[in-house]
């Protein structure tokens, strides 16, 4: 790769992640006392993890079937109110068992 373009990538990372973090202190000086906002604000991270993390559940096996018994096993237990080991040995489990089919 060229050096030069490496660098320019690098500035364009380092400029975006700057921004992201700087605006919200830019915009919000005061403390935020709307309910709706604050509420809106909360669920962002959920969210956004949700929305990267979910999609890529259904292609981290070969095939889609026994991605969806995984997730479907994760989110009965979760559901449940069983804990993280729990959740994610007994996902894992189930994806091996169907794959076995």
């Amino acid at each position: 790769m060229n050096p030069t373009r490496l660098a320019i990538y690098i500035i364009l990372m380092a400029g975006t992640t700057y921004l992201i973090r700087m605006i919200p202190f830019t915009f919000f000086r005061k403390k935020v006392t709307n309910r709706f906002f604050k509420s809106f604000l909360y669920y962002v991270p959920y969210a956004v993890l949700s929305a990267m993390t979910f999609p890529a559940v259904f292609f981290s096996t070969g095939s889609v079937l026994t991605a969806g018994a995984g997730t479907a096993a994760a989110l009965i237990l979760a559901f449940w109110g069983q804990s993280l080991t729990v959740v994610a040995a007994s996902a894992a489990i189930v994806t091996f068992l169907v794959s076995l089919l």
